[in-house]
């Protein structure tokens, strides 16, 4: 705060609002807004928030207006001797003077913490920013050896991509192959059909039943002259070859032949 800004700022620590109107101003050089001088000054006894003296003096508090009326200028010091005039005056310009350097010190300071502040910052910012650029080597390395994974896979893709291509065109060729050959086999097994003698169809059952039924069954009557006169003349009728025929050849051949007499 420079003199020529004809500003001065609350001394309460978490304060520091720009003063107009009233301030309260203490025996030990400071100055405090309305709010807080009324609040702080209120008690007894009263103590400097600012440097925690003890303000006991019927005048080591008193409440001020920053912006007095004319009048009042004119008859504040009227009437006083001129050396007492420049004794105020001086104490009013020294109270000034001790406002700017602390005002300066306490810049100073906030400058101070705030470099260190700062330094500290900077300090992790750059433990953050090498620990990030090891994670970050390590991040480029893993992408250096991935992608050597991916080439490799592509090489290797690409190999069993041709290799596939490789294996269809094969299985074209023999599926080719194996039409043409079923197809000539199909042109060959029906002209051999055609040639093929027609297959009689003989109905078993048919054939069983005519082997089966005789084609006529003697009659035999009763024993007598007229029976057998009746069986003879059913022989003569059918043939005797016929009922004779279910003897064996081979005992005819071996029967010597006799000669009725």
């Amino acid at each position: 705060m420079a003199l020529c800004d004809d500003i001065l700022l609350c001394n309460f620590p978490k304060c520091r609002t720009k003063l107009s109107g009233f301030a309260w101003v203490t025996a030990c050089s400071h100055v405090f807004c309305d709010q807080h001088g009324s609040g702080e000054f209120s008690r007894s006894p009263a103590i400097c928030p600012a440097c925690s003296s003890a303000l006991s003096g019927k005048l080591d508090i008193v409440r001020t207006e920053l912006s007095p009326s004319e009048e009042y200028k004119a008859m504040v010091l009227a009437g006083l001797r001129p050396d007492v005039v420049l004794d105020i005056s001086a104490r009013a310009l020294a109270f000034w003077s001790y406002q700017v350097h602390q005002e300066h010190m306490y810049q100073e300071y906030s400058l101070s913490r705030a470099e260190a502040q700062l330094k500290q910052m900077d300090k992790v910012l750059t433990q953050q920013n090498q620990s990030r650029e090891l994670e970050l080597n390590g991040i480029r390395g893993e992408i250096t050896s991935l992608k050597k994974v991916m080439e490799d896979y592509k090489r290797k893709y690409s190999e069993v991509s041709e290799r596939l291509m490789e294996r269809n065109r094969q299985y074209q060729k023999l599926q080719g192959l194996y039409d043409s050959l079923r197809l000539r086999n199909m042109v060959v097994g029906v002209g051999d059909r055609d040639m093929l003698p027609q297959p009689v169809h003989h109905d078993f059952n048919t054939e069983v039943a005519r082997q089966g039924t005789p084609q006529r069954s003697p009659q035999f009557l009763s024993v007598g002259h007229e029976g057998d006169s009746r069986f003879f003349s059913c022989l003569e009728a059918d043939g005797a070859k016929t009922f004779f025929q279910f003897s064996s050849p081979a005992k005819e051949r071996g029967r010597p032949f006799m000669k009725k007499h």
